[in-house]
């Protein structure tokens, strides 16, 4: 388990930070007897309320969540969707079944009385700001990640959930993957023993447009996060150090002055080892496992696809093509992770482990370390990184 110094440790000086009070861990959340008590005690009529939930951005991600919200999240009650493009919207508010209002001005949705909480779809320089906003005015925010790519105006964001007692939870979504939420309850249990090492393997089909990837923060910020993530998330301790290597074999990457290939390696406050390989291109389809090795044994979770049917004949083995890419392979995270939020803002019950505030800019200062390290070809701590923002 987390030692609950470790998080504090890295945070507590920091002088930006010192305005608000920082959470534990979020893999170190586990429920007690009085919290639970507090629970008990709070108002039925919590409970029994719909949360009306307002969705900021029409894209692909914010269909996805206005969809679960509208038919998939019992507690919830979507209603309204936001987007500069009407068209956009039209087309989100139709796949609803006309359910949600639209509103072009996010802003105007967010005060909407019936809303009590956003969830924020939109591109990342609108985060930050569509945070505040909604804190200001008491409601409660499911962003996806990041919230910035800069850490003071992330500090900003953060301290605004905090003036304002609202609840913020964080789009990573793969801490709800049935198989990885399995892995860490095994590991929680004891069943392999002390963790020494952890081996993932993350691979995109393809590799996005050179315009995403010159406004996507590095592949560090954009696709190892979710594996930075997970590594703190399975493991159960802060990354102490990152040493990368890294380079471009596509010429979308080379464009972008970005990598599309990198190993990244961990070395984790209790001593534990990691490895993530990371690729933007993989012929075979999305390419997502993970294999954790402790004292007592090892554990992993297998590539998915959407059939797990093994034929043997005289052809050889022939298995099913996994999914093509991370809405289709993390289709029910995305259900898992939508309730879990509207659980977590009716009862403050943290024990599913989502990721709040605070692990969105550790995972910050973990990608920033990473992208030092490739650059300069040498192990860099977070703790350089944190130091630099005076933390």
């Amino acid at each position: 388990m987390m030692q609950s110094g470790a998080m504090l440790a890295l945070m507590a000086t920091c002088s930006s930070c010192s305005a608000f009070v920082l959470p534990q861990a979020s893999f170190n959340r586990l429920p007690t007897a009085a919290s639970s008590a507090s629970r008990a005690a709070s108002p039925l009529r919590m409970a029994e309320e719909p949360l009306g939930v307002g969705v900021i951005g029409c894209g692909r991600i914010g269909d996805i969540h206005a969809k679960t919200l509208a038919f998939r999240t019992p507690g919830a009650k979507l209603v309204a969707v936001s987007d500069i493009f009407e068209e956009a919207g039209a087309r989100v508010v139709e796949g609803c079944n006309g359910l949600p209002k639209f509103y072009k001005d996010w802003k105007e949705m967010v005060h909407d009385p019936e809303v009590g909480a956003i969830v924020v779809g939109s591109p990342t320089p609108f985060h930050a700001e569509q945070i505040i906003e909604a804190a200001k005015l008491g409601k409660h925010i499911f962003c996806e990640k990041p919230i910035s790519f800069d850490v003071p105006t992330i500090d900003v964001a953060l301290k605004a959930v905090a003036d304002n007692d609202v609840k913020l939870l964080l789009g990573f979504q793969r801490r709800f993957d049935s198989n990885f939420r399995t892995i860490r309850e095994k590991i929680n249990e004891g069943t392999i023993g002390d963790v020494r090492t952890i081996h993932i393997t993350s691979r995109d089909p393809a590799p996005p447009p050179v315009a995403y990837l010159q406004n996507s923060g590095g592949i560090f910020m954009d696709m190892t996060s979710h594996d930075f993530d997970m590594a703190r998330f399975l493991v159960g301790d802060e990354i102490d150090e990152v040493f990368v290597t890294a380079t471009a074999f596509d010429p979308e990457a080379k464009e972008a002055d970005d990598f599309d290939t990198a190993n990244t390696h961990l070395k984790f406050k209790n001593g534990a080892f990691g490895v993530i390989e990371n690729s933007r291109r993989c012929s075979f389809g999305y390419d997502q496992r993970v294999e954790v090795f402790g004292a007592g044994g090892s554990i992993s979770g297998a590539n998915r696809s959407p059939q797990n049917v093994l034929v043997n004949n005289e052809d050889g083995l022939n298995a099913g093509v996994p999914y093509s890419f991370f809405l289709d392979r993390y289709a029910d995270s995305y259900v898992n992770i939508m309730s879990a939020f509207v659980k977590y803002v009716k009862t403050g019950d943290e024990s599913l482990e989502p990721a709040l505030g605070i692990d969105g800019k550790v995972t910050i200062f973990i990608g920033m370390a990473a992208a030092r390290s490739a650059k300069e070809g040498r192990p860099v701590k977070i703790s350089e990184i944190a130091a630099e923002f005076g933390c």
